[in-house]
């Protein structure tokens, strides 16, 4: 039984890192990368859908994306969307085939911003892993009466260092994201 309280706080631990890690992906350094594009929404036909589903998402070079649209008449749409997001801040310009996204020089007041956005993904990322903590406790506690207080004891503090394995993970992310945002 504590083995699969174990099992699905270390699962749930391990999403977390992985939604951080992701979070940190789509906030821009001063290269071009797919996955900057990744988390936006474009209204096609009405409905929110995600760009990767309406086109394909290339790097022209190391400060350019090529955005080619499976149905060109999206085009607009994928436009206007990617014109939107206030996180990118970026123009794109369409030559009615494709959308090219220049992304401009990052400045040094942009990167500082970028990192504080940074950290708060980190620091979400933390408090999933403790919520995750916190649920795998409880459901420790509520087996102690059929396993006893020593197995609990142990699988206590197994979870505590599990959660700092997590922990330590998102920071060691977060570090190198920080010094890539940085590096000029």
């Amino acid at each position: 039984m504590i083995d699969e309280v174990f099992a699905e706080a270390k699962d749930r631990m391990a999403k977390a890192v992985e939604a951080a890690k992701e979070g940190f992906a789509t906030v821009r350094t001063g290269r071009a990368n797919p996955a900057l594009l990744q988390n936006i929404m474009v209204e096609y036909y009405g409905t929110p859908t995600p760009l990767p589903q309406l086109a394909s998402v290339q790097n022209q070079d190391a400060r350019s994306l090529l955005v080619t649209p499976y149905d060109k008449s999206a085009l607009q749409d994928i436009e206007k969307a990617i014109r939107d997001n206030q996180a990118l801040g970026v123009n794109p310009t369409n030559d009615g085939n494709v959308v090219r996204v220049n992304l401009p020089e990052l400045t040094e007041e942009r990167r500082k911003d970028y990192v504080k956005l940074v950290k708060t993904r980190a620091e979400d990322g933390r408090v999933a892993v403790r919520n995750a903590r916190r649920k795998a406790k409880d459901d420790l506690e509520a087996l102690k009466s059929e396993v006893g207080e020593d197995e609990v004891g142990r699988a206590e503090k197994e979870l505590e260092a599990l959660t700092k394995t997590h922990i330590d993970q998102i920071d060691k992310a977060l570090a190198g994201k920080e010094a890539e945002l940085l590096e000029v």
